[in-house]
């Protein structure tokens, strides 16, 4: 599948209504790869809250990062998954289901709404993806993630 053919594809059609290019897969801080392809299923690694090669915010949700701004945040971990999705399948297309979403979010310990948090993602995938954006998924608080990210999501996304 060709860059132009990919161009098209109604996902990031879609994607483009939301104001949403997808970028360039994010490169790994550490010795992993981005996706890995198993049968019909592409795991993707954690991602952050990257935009061009910067982290967006860092810190933790409820004291230094707000519920609403984390959300944000999510969705755009949710955007560079989709990103590492196609750099395994070619065509966003392909995706006939998100299996699975874990998110997990750096909480300052009196914070409880990580599911909130990680709503961000959940929304993102399911405007893009429509139906086939429903998926099971964790929402997790915990101490600190890597760099300071207030927010990683990872995704398991079955294909055609």
């Amino acid at each position: 599948m060709t860059s132009t053919d990919s161009a098209t594809s109604a996902v990031e059609s879609r994607l483009l209504e939301l104001g949403i290019t997808l970028p360039e897969v994010v490169q790994p801080i550490a010795t992993y790869v981005p996706a890995v392809v198993s049968g019909n299923y592409v795991y993707t690694s954690g991602q952050l809250p990257i935009i061009n090669g910067e982290l967006s915010a860092s810190g933790k949700v409820g004291s230094d990062i707000s519920p609403e701004d984390a959300k944000e945040y999510a969705a755009t971990c949710a955007v560079n998954a989709l990103a590492a999705i196609k750099s395994q399948i070619g065509d966003l297309d392909r995706i006939s289901r998100i299996v699975k979403v874990v998110g997990f979010v750096a909480s300052d310990p009196a914070f409880t709404g990580q599911p909130g948090v990680i709503n961000g993602a959940s929304e993102l995938l399911g405007k893009v993806l429509g139906e086939a954006g429903a998926h099971a998924r964790s929402a997790v608080g915990v101490a600190v993630l890597p760099r300071n990210a207030p927010v990683e999501v990872e995704v398991i996304a079955e294909f055609v």
